[in-house]
């Protein structure tokens, strides 16, 4: 299961962010202004968000596995500071420009 980037982006927010703060939310306001349910409502809620959580991970997984990127950029830094950046392509390189986009690994040594 893959999803675009606005919907994993989307869909990700909501399991960092809303879902927790909607169930640490209602906990507190049950206990405050006695809401029903309260352990039954955030019980449902840490659910759903573990769920999302599970298939955004099987998401990403099966994205990073996917042919999606053109090669590995290798960024060096020496004692100075000074940074070489090098292209490891994988592929034919003429066929990049016949392409919208490009990706790219990155990897620091």
């Amino acid at each position: 299961m893959n999803f675009t980037g606005k919907v994993y982006d989307f869909l990700k927010y909501l399991a960092q962010i809303i879902l927790p703060a909607l169930g640490t939310l209602y906990f507190a306001l049950a206990g405050i202004w006695h809401f029903p349910s309260p352990e039954e409502v955030v019980g449902t809620i840490v659910a759903i968000d573990t769920f999302l959580g599970v298939i955004l991970h099987i998401s990403s997984v099966s994205y990073e596995k996917t042919d999606k990127f053109a090669g590995t950029m290798n960024v060096a830094t020496n004692e100075e500071g000074k940074k070489t950046i090098s292209l490891e392509l994988e592929g034919d390189p003429y066929e990049l420009d016949q392409k919208s986009e490009v990706t790219f690994k990155v990897n620091t040594a």
